[in-house]
């Protein structure tokens, strides 16, 4: 194969898996709408309702830790039986969590839903592990990042849309504000009949396309060699925290959105918000995105400008379709021009990206407790603004020299994923204590942003010590 052959199909295979990164994101932001519905219906209490959150987020430990053990025992299966296989794999067994709520609504039993979305989770987490050193492989591998930025891009983008096209199938109507009183859990049935539908037709595309089988490099080390590295045992933290406090704080958006000093709305009309919280980290990642592409310096500045704005109109449009009417949103440009100002003295550089952004999200969480109506309600949102890079910046510093045990490394951070499935509801619990309630709860984001914060500056420290500098290029 010819250099401009193998570069065609590389593209035409990046194409077919970024489209698995839109359907977890989609899902899982599509959370946020289910559990008040869920809440209502079964009369649960906040941190009941959380385990909507622990249900999903605890599949992707397992699927990780059983992937764990299986390499480092046996070699790595998708090594074996083929990276192709186990994204059609995935995409199968998520298909069949979904077709898991038909049941779930018959028997009327809230563990069936956890079920459900612990089975559809288990396949996303076979997807997580395959598709990023898919992605990674995709090409010259030190470009392997700024592809992982785009594919998350496209992720964000189905955070984004969940809510909203959820929020549509759920209320039946293109308006939140028509449906004043609660659903029956009938209405759950053909949103995720459809997605399974459609979760297998992407099986069946994948399964029939002609994907590359790029091998991964299996490190010959012994024992948990990766441990002895302090930047991964506090990147493991990071992520356990990042990935816990990023879906906290949307989670738990419908039942502060309840609250009187806030907004005052009820469960069927918070889809616009929380697709806003969701579509903030699509707006710091569509930003971050720019470095896929080779711009001219002038270009790519105007672009850091412009493409947060770009982005946010998109999820206005979005929720425009739905609600009829999102003026109300115009306000969060205030945000993002924060946003652009802290992104700028970022630099790029991961550690001070870390530093800054976690500064600033646990800022904007004093705000959101200190003060009520919309400027609370959109300084607690703006945290998906400053969690949309954490990952990437989390994922260098954790890795950076760990050479052989690199691959090992990061399926230790992947399995801490397992944070999404225990901090939220840690929140929901303290936010039905009567001494704290919805709004004071968000103390427990400030105080995991600012251990993010410090993360950045103790592993670029750390890095130092062994001669690496991550911030210097």
């Amino acid at each position: 194969m010819t250099k401009s052959n193998q570069d065609e199909s590389y593209s035409s295979a990046l194409i077919s898996i970024i489209s698995v990164f839109f359907f977890w994101g989609f899902v899982a932001a599509s959370n946020g709408v289910l559990i008040p519905v869920l809440k209502h219906h079964f009369q649960l209490t906040q941190f009941q309702s959380q385990l909507v959150d622990t249900a999903f987020y605890i599949a992707y430990f397992v699927g990780s830790m059983i992937y764990f053990v299986w390499s480092y025992r046996f070699g790595d299966p998708f090594n074996k039986f083929g990276m192709k296989r186990g994204l059609v794999g995935g995409m199968i067994v998520s298909a069949i969590g979904a077709m898991l709520f038909i049941p779930a609504v018959s028997q009327n039993q809230y563990l069936y839903f956890l079920i459900g979305l612990f089975v559809i989770a288990f396949g996303f987490s076979i997807l997580q592990i395959v598709a990023n050193p898919y992605v990674i492989n995709l090409g010259d591998p030190a470009k392997g990042s700024f592809r992982l930025n785009l594919a998350g891009s496209i992720n964000s983008l189905g955070t984004s849309l969940g809510p909203v096209i959820f929020g549509y199938a759920l209320f039946d109507s293109a308006k939140a504000n028509a449906v004043n009183q609660s659903i029956g859990l009938e209405s759950l049935k053909l949103p995720f009949i459809l997605l399974s539908l459609v979760l297998l037709l992407v099986a069946i595309f994948l399964w029939l396309s002609k994907l590359p089988e790029p091998k991964l490099d299996e490190a010959k080390e012994s024992g948990l060699g990766a441990l002895k590295f302090p930047q991964l045992v506090w990147g493991m933290m990071a992520i356990f925290i990042y990935v816990g406090v990023e879906v906290s704080v949307g989670s738990n958006l419908g039942e502060l959105l309840e609250d009187p000093n806030i907004k005052g709305v009820d469960h069927t009309q918070v889809a616009k918000y929380v697709s806003l919280y969701w579509g903030s980290l699509m707006i710091g990642r569509w930003t971050g995105a720019i470095h896929a592409f080779s711009f001219a310096d002038n270009t790519k500045k105007l672009l850091q400008y412009l493409v947060p704005f770009i982005a946010f109109g998109v999820v206005l449009f979005f929720n425009n379709i739905r609600e009829g009417g999102v003026s109300d949103l115009f306000i969060y440009s205030v945000w993002i021009v924060v946003f652009i100002i802290a992104n700028y003295f970022a630099r790029e550089k991961p550690a001070k990206t870390l530093m800054i952004f976690g500064s600033m999200a646990a800022l904007m969480m004093v705000v959101g407790i200190l003060t009520y109506g919309d400027l609370a309600l959109y300084s607690f949102i703006s945290g998906g603004l400053f969690c949309s890079v954490m990952w990437p910046c989390i994922f260098n510093l954790a890795i950076a020299g760990l050479g052989k045990y690199t691959n090992q490394g990061s399926s230790l951070l992947v399995s801490m994923i397992l944070g999404g499935a225990l901090i939220p509801p840690i929140q929901g619990y303290l936010s039905d204590l009567p001494a704290i309630g919805i709004q004071s709860s968000y103390w427990l984001a400030f105080i995991c942003f600012i251990f993010l914060a410090w993360y950045g500056y103790h592993a670029k420290s750390i890095l130092k010590s062994q001669g690496i500098d991550y911030d210097t290029k």
